[in-house]
């Protein structure tokens, strides 16, 4: 077997995961699975601006469980890359210095160890849509397969689209016909001998996280900034004090950055409205400006989405809330809405009774069902004849869906431009012909013999 690590530096935290593959099959399809994971505690790697080298040591409780995890002969050969995502983006954005320091403390901590260090770097919006396109697909086989026979397939089906939704940035990656009126947002790729004309956008400051501060913006504004703000998307029975440099340190924000000082404290009252949360919400979008035939929101240009899609990350986590906890079906756009307002409308005690263990992101749960409701249905146009091709889910199989599984893919240049050649295969045919060879004349010997004892049998009658 050989691995692989790759780690996942989101905006709120950081994930490590560790794939493994047969070493003669490398550049088969579905192959690749996750060996392990480690969730890094703390924050993400953005928030140790003021302090870089805790940045490093954050990681290390997961890095040594890389060591027991990995054989000790295998570490050496084992590449480890770290991709950091829109959090360090933003951080990019605000403090381009800070976000190099880092980097390099992150890097500094990650050669100390004994695997095939390849680079720490930031992604852009593009590539995380792009990988986790290629993940998705590659683990449901959609690029090609392997044959009964072992013969390389090209499937029927189409490709799934990809839908992601992290704490500071949200993606979506689908294949199309249509004309892709912005260059920025085409991606062609080479996958095992076929082309791909990929649709991609990352829109910065849409992610779970950066939502909800901007909300928080907008209310505060809405209010002019008074001691006491109401609520409208937190339950009824639920407040909290806040300080204003809570809500803007962050690039998402600063432009609404009121004259107040930063240490001021104000205290937020849920008031539990859903009409009103939704028509805040809104607000966050722009449907006004499109210079292109289509725009999804604030003048980006997108095609009609078409096929299935798989929508993963905070997607997943919301609609699994609702689905588990809220017990309310999700197949239709309307089921979304109608769900986030029931949520919207129960109290703080009816909530933390129903799920006890998610105390800390509660409160949060009616904003996140409005925003994703309007950024499915308003924002990327799906309606009830296309909603219903969205799955949303973790994994696929054991493996999960993400960008990191795509990114090691093609940095490890396991996934071919060109399609595999057959030989590879050879062996595995020679088995099946040879098992088939054995299958024919186990049953021939069969036959003859019940032949042959019938006949006997009418021999001496």
């Amino acid at each position: 077997l050989q691995y692989g690590i790759v780690l996942d530096a989101g905006s709120s935290h950081t994930a490590m995961f560790i794939y493994k593959w047969p070493a003669d099959k490398e550049n088969d399809t579905g192959v690749v699975s996750e060996h392990g994971m480690c969730d890094v505690e703390g924050p993400g790697i953005s928030s140790y601006s003021s302090n870089p080298p805790a940045a490093g040591t954050s990681l290390e409780h997961c890095l040594n469980q890389a060591l027991r995890d990995v054989p000790k002969e295998k570490h050496v050969g084992t590449p480890l890359y770290l991709g950091a995502t829109a959090g360090m983006r933003l951080l990019n954005i605000a403090d381009p210095q800070a976000s190099d320091a880092v980097l390099r403390a992150v890097a500094a901590t990650l050669k100390t160890y004994p695997f095939d260090f390849r680079g720490a770097k930031i992604l852009s919006g593009e590539e995380e849509g792009v990988f986790g396109w290629v993940t998705a697909n590659y683990l449901l086989e959609n690029f090609i397969k392997r044959g009964w026979l072992g013969e390389w397939i090209q499937p029927q089906k189409k490709t799934l689209g990809a839908m992601d939704f992290g704490g500071a940035s949200t993606q979506i990656t689908f294949e199309t016909r249509d004309t892709i009126e912005n260059p920025g947002n085409e991606v062609i790729l080479k996958l095992y001998g076929q082309a791909y004309k990929v649709y991609t956008h990352s829109f910065l400051c849409y992610g779970r996280d950066q939502v909800l501060k901007r909300l928080l913006s907008k209310l505060l504004q809405t209010e002019s900034y008074q001691e006491t703000v109401s609520h409208p998307c937190w339950p009824m029975g639920y407040n909290k004090s806040l300080l204003l440099s809570s809500i803007y340190d962050s690039p998402c924000t600063e432009k609404e950055r009121p004259s107040l000082a930063l240490n001021t404290t104000l205290t937020l009252v849920g008031t539990g409205n859903g009409n009103l949360c939704a028509l805040h919400v809104s607000k966050l979008f722009d449907f006004t400006n499109c210079s292109f035939s289509h725009c999804s929101f604030d003048g980006v240009f997108q095609p009609k989405v078409s096929g299935n899609f798989i929508a993963f990350s905070a997607f997943f986590y919301t609609v699994d809330f609702i689905q588990t906890v809220m017990g309310r079906p999700v197949h239709l756009p309307s089921d979304l809405k109608d769900a986030a307002e029931t949520i919207c409308a129960s109290s703080w005690s009816e909530l933390v009774q129903k799920a006890p263990k998610l105390e800390k992101r509660l409160p949060d749960y009616c904003a996140v069902s409005t925003f994703v409701y309007l950024l499915t249905t308003e924002g990327y146009s799906f309606n009830n004849h296309s909603f219903p091709n969205i799955a949303f889910q973790k994994k696929v199989g054991e493996t999960s869906i993400g960008w990191a599984l795509g990114y090691m893919l093609n940095l490890t240049n396991m996934i071919p431009a060109e399609k595999p050649s057959s030989h590879k295969s050879m062996l595995y045919n020679y088995w099946v012909i040879l098992i088939l060879l054995f299958v024919v004349t186990t049953l021939t010997s069969l036959v003859t013999a019940i032949y042959l004892l019938r006949h006997s049998k009418s021999s001496i009658i």
